[in-house]
């Protein structure tokens, strides 16, 4: 397998398994010990441009920063491009949710995608709930296939 293969595939991997990292620590740590930074995120009301919970971008953003240093220090070995799958999946989940799903800038308002629809239902599902017991939906680009149900084309 060439280097240039071998690279994409750890780079996909890195962004698919943070997937997982991130259903994982928005369960067990945001709705759990770190309650305190990520509740303002479910209140009903608007706390302003920024909350709290914005503190979990630089938490989330800094193994991918050092992953991608060490990484390019080291002769571009795979640290970098770890690196670079857990960053460009921090990019996505930026992208996904603060401007698709919560539209901190107010663009891609309308989307027919049947795809794009379930990820605002099972989001919406999720801050249903105001609290930090009782949550669904933990993930962010994997979407049980009871939200792609009856949805109008």
């Amino acid at each position: 397998m060439t280097s240039i293969l071998l690279n994409i595939l750890i780079v996909l991997a890195a962004f698919f398994t943070m997937e997982g990292v991130a259903w994982f620590t928005h369960k067990y740590l945001m709705h759990g010990l770190l309650w305190f930074l990520h509740k303002d995120h479910h209140k009903k009301e608007s706390t302003g441009f920024l909350e709290n919970n914005d503190a979990f971008f630089l938490i989330f953003a800094i193994p991918g920063m050092l992953l991608i240093y060490f990484g390019i220090n080291n002769g571009f070995n795979s640290l970098f491009w770890i690196g670079l799958g857990i960053t460009l999946y921090g990019f996505t989940y930026f992208f996904v949710h603060d401007i698709f799903i919560h539209q901190r800038f107010k663009i891609l308002r309308n989307s027919d995608n049947l795809y794009f629809k379930a990820i605002r239902r099972a989001h919406k599902m999720h801050h249903k709930h105001l609290g930090k017991e009782d949550g669904e939906c933990f993930g962010m680009l994997w979407v049980p296939f009871r939200f792609f149900k009856n949805q109008k084309k």
